[in-house]
């Protein structure tokens, strides 16, 4: 184990041997049921603090996720503390108001957890979707940039460098409708490709021409999407 998770260990258990030492020196072993049951809920409260890290999904806004669902486990764990050692202070015989209380505060506490990460899973979906959107232009763009000049045919070079700025300036959200297209337009960049390393303008200019068009297909059917 690593210095720094050895470190990590060592602050969890912190909390845990100051208030296990506390509760059993000062208050002993006999306690009533309400006691015992506050004494686990709290339990329960800082061991969700705990493992709320490897609820989160991970992510490039994993820290902007991370956060929503760290502050819920972390304001459950203060109100459960604090109704927790009122309940253990009041030592009441009765189980039953210290265990309603706590279980409510508890299945609120889930219903947000639960809510909130459903939301966050929706968002890391969109994200990533998002992500591989804009990587998809910038790859296709990249690859014709390194096209771009090397025919003798000044006018050819022209058509590929105009390629290249639909490309750039091309919509890069995405949607399903048009992804058979944009498979089309991957498979004709790497026609283009193989046409430029073998120096055949003719074919090169019909691949252009081509693409082109299907790249304009692609980006009118995502505007009337829109």
């Amino acid at each position: 184990m690593k210095r720094k998770s050895v470190l990590w260990v060592a602050l969890d258990l912190v909390f845990l041997i100051v208030f296990n030492t506390i509760f059993f020196v000062v208050g002993g072993t006999a306690h009533s049921a309400s006691v015992w049951l506050s004494y686990v809920f709290i339990h329960f409260a800082y061991f969700m603090v705990l493992i709320t890290p490897f609820l989160i999904r991970k992510g490039s806004s994993a820290v902007v996720w991370g956060f929503s669902i760290y502050s819920i486990s972390s304001i459950y764990f203060i109100i459960e503390f604090s109704v927790g050692i009122v309940f253990i202070l009041l030592k009441q015989d009765s189980y039953k108001p210290a265990l309603v209380v706590q279980i409510v505060i508890a299945g609120i506490y889930a219903i947000l957890l639960l809510s909130h990460l459903i939301a966050n899973e929706s968002s890391a979906n969109n994200v990533k979707r998002h992500e591989q959107e804009v990587i998809y232009i910038k790859e296709v763009a990249s690859r014709v940039k390194l096209m771009m000049g090397k025919l003798s045919d000044k006018k050819t070079n022209k058509e590929i460098e105009k390629l290249y700025d639909l490309l750039r300036s091309s919509p890069s959200k995405s949607s399903g409708a048009v992804y058979s297209l944009e498979r089309s337009i991957v498979d004709m960049i790497t026609e283009l490709e193989t046409s430029i390393a073998s120096n055949d303008l003719e074919i090169t200019k019909k691949i252009i021409s081509k693409t082109i068009a299907a790249v304009e297909e692609r980006n009118r059917k995502l505007r009337q999407l829109n």
